[in-house]
């Protein structure tokens, strides 16, 4: 078999195995199903043409989580901004998106803050230690964790005051 072939399969090996947790893990960060495609996709894209190197390293897993990573930041950005211009313009999105878990588990991670959700899907849906989600995300570990204790808080709050709004809306009815 030539060499071409050989790190081809490869790729698709560690691809199989790579891409849904990274998937996951970026849905939830991203708080967008499609958002998460579109910069996961890109970032394996970007690990194939430089497969030949990133083969090599010491953590391709790693890399390609960075690389994800950073693009999920530039497209926080980004969509902060329009966000900012939206509100100025006084445009109103009233897209959600939807994810294959429990609509309000969704809805309280998605009403998470950037951080929060970041941490939530990089420690609990990739299952990255609180070590290697600092180093991702660009803050000291004690902010991890207390980003996730906060972000559990939030969540369980959040399902509570849906849990008592349904109970509420059951004895009224």
């Amino acid at each position: 078999m030539s060499v071409v072939g050989t790190e081809t399969t490869a790729f698709e090996q560690w691809y199989r195995n790579e891409h849904p947790r990274l998937l996951a893990a970026l849905t939830v960060a991203a708080g967008n199903a499609d958002a998460a495609q579109d910069i996961v996709s890109e970032a394996f894209a970007r690990a194939l043409e430089r497969w030949d190197r990133v083969a090599v390293m010491q953590s391709p897993s790693g890399w390609v989580r960075q690389v994800a990573i950073n693009l999920l930041r530039r497209r926080m950005r980004r969509t902060a901004l329009e966000q900012q211009l939206l509100r100025r313009q006084r445009v109103v999105d009233e897209e959600s998106p939807s994810y294959a878990i429990e609509p309000e588990l969704w809805a309280a991670v998605a009403a998470l803050p950037p951080r929060q959700r970041a941490v939530v899907g990089l420690r609990v849906v990739l299952d990255l230690s609180q070590d290697d989600t600092a180093r991702l995300l660009h803050i000291r570990p004690g902010t991890v964790s207390a980003a996730l204790v906060a972000a559990r808080r939030n969540v369980a709050r959040a399902l509570d005051d849906a849990t008592d709004e349904q109970e509420s809306e059951v004895r009224h009815a």
